[in-house]
């Protein structure tokens, strides 16, 4: 088991470059599947969750080349419609290769799949919009099976904003007669760098960023070259890490305006935040402001950071209150955080945060990706040694971690 040993107390103070988007790229790496040509992804974030899409890649016959600064996929010969449950139960964004082999093969086997234990994230949307394509589905022992003979574009009505539905019958309707309407569509910076690489391919979509996506399908794609964007919850991260250790933190490599509602809360809370063009600036300046967090579908505060504010919240002076909409099981660090001094109740979606003098140094065990997050942010700030378990979680969206904070100060090391 990895583990994490980390000195608390140590202020940060430099300069952090965030590493590409871990939720742009895993769509990105599927959406080479489409392509009747070899890709070449830029600034791909090396993270276990890019592993597993390169090696589910990799089972469908698809060529993969890294040479440590660029991955290079040639998908034009494909060789199977189905990987394996083993493969695909490592990660929830493996789902995002059925769209894609629907348009190419008109075939598609999978397990159902897995990721972090984070709440209920069903398929219906993904596959209510596939079969409105005119897909036959079939649920049985675990399994998708899905099979078109030829799509046809359609009105696709989301019930909810969905990230990955969005993403997935994006790439599905470019194998589609006509065109197809998404509506209620999620609008997610992701969403748009997924457009944005279609297009590149050859494809004719427009709308994403707004509620509509209009797609127009049957159009050859070809390979592309492309960089992904940067990853603004890693970014976030950092933000925060400046706060709780009382640092001073430039962190470059950002779009500051997919940043909005986290630069907006890290300004409530007392520090000093400047936005540049590419980097933004974040230094505390003294107390912690208590507030209010509720989680929203984009451009609302991130689900995705709702845990590294609430460590934030543990030191803030004063009662805060954190709303999860998103997702029913995101309070699982609450206790990790109560081994180290915080003070949180839970009452049905909401936790009430009641701002402490000091954490103290425990042995606490990430539960998921974003959880793991928040307990680093917990234990930088800690009075004493902490010891951060599971840090696996944390590799499937932070790429190195340790090497980053110790360039700026942090004191800590991976223990096996």
């Amino acid at each position: 088991m990895n583990r994490y040993l980390i000195n608390g107390k140590q202020r940060l103070e430099g300069q952090i470059t965030t590493s590409g988007s871990k939720n742009a790229s895993l769509p990105l790496l599927a959406a080479t599947l489409l392509g009747m040509g070899e890709s070449t992804l830029k600034k791909i974030p090396r993270l276990s969750d890019v592993e597993h899409m390169v090696q589910v890649l990799k089972s469908l016959g698809a060529k993969v080349e890294d040479d440590g600064e660029t991955l290079s996929i040639d998908a034009r010969v494909l060789t199977g419609i189905s990987v394996s449950e083993e493969c695909m139960r490592q990660m929830r964004a493996s789902n995002l290769i059925l769209g894609p082999l629907l348009a190419r093969l008109g075939e598609a086997r999978i397990p159902l799949p897995g990721g972090c234990r984070i709440g209920s994230r069903p398929m219906d949307q993904h596959l209510k919009g596939l079969a409105a394509l005119g897909v036959d589905i079939q649920e049985t022992h675990g399994y998708i099976e899905a099979k078109v003979k030829r799509m046809r574009g359609a009105d696709i009505y989301f019930d909810v904003p969905s990230v990955g539905a969005t993403e997935n019958l994006m790439m599905a309707a470019m194998g589609a007669d006509g065109t197809t309407l998404l509506h209620n569509a999620a609008r997610e910076p992701e969403i748009i760098d997924l457009q944005n690489m279609l297009t590149a391919m050859g494809g004719k979509i427009i709308g994403a960023g707004t509620a509509t996506i209009r797609i127009e399908g049957r159009q050859p794609l070809w390979g592309t070259e492309y960089t992904v964007i940067p990853d603004r919850i890693e970014a976030g991260t950092h933000m925060l890490a400046a706060v709780m250790t009382q640092g001073d933190l430039e962190i470059d490599n950002v779009i500051p305006e997919h940043m909005s509602p986290i630069i907006a809360k890290t300004k409530q809370c007392g520090a000093e935040v400047t936005v540049n063009n590419s980097s933004i600036r974040v230094k505390h300046t003294g107390a912690i402001n208590p507030m209010e967090i509720k989680t929203l579908s984009y451009p609302g505060f991130p689900t995705d950071m709702q845990p590294q504010f609430m460590a934030l919240m543990t030191l803030a002076q004063g009662t805060s209150v954190v709303t999860e909409t998103i997702f029913e099981n995101r309070f699982q660090h609450v206790d990790e955080l109560r081994r180290m001094g915080a003070k949180i109740s839970v009452e049905g979606r909401s936790a009430i945060v009641h701002g402490v003098e000091r954490l103290e140094g425990a042995f606490v065990e990430a539960t998921d990706l974003r959880a793991g997050a928040a307990l680093f942010l917990a234990a930088l700030a800690a009075e004493e040694a902490s010891v951060l378990q599971n840090i696996e979680y944390i590799f499937r969206g932070y790429e190195k971690l340790e090497e980053k904070y110790q360039a700026v100060g942090g004191k800590l090391q991976r223990m096996v």
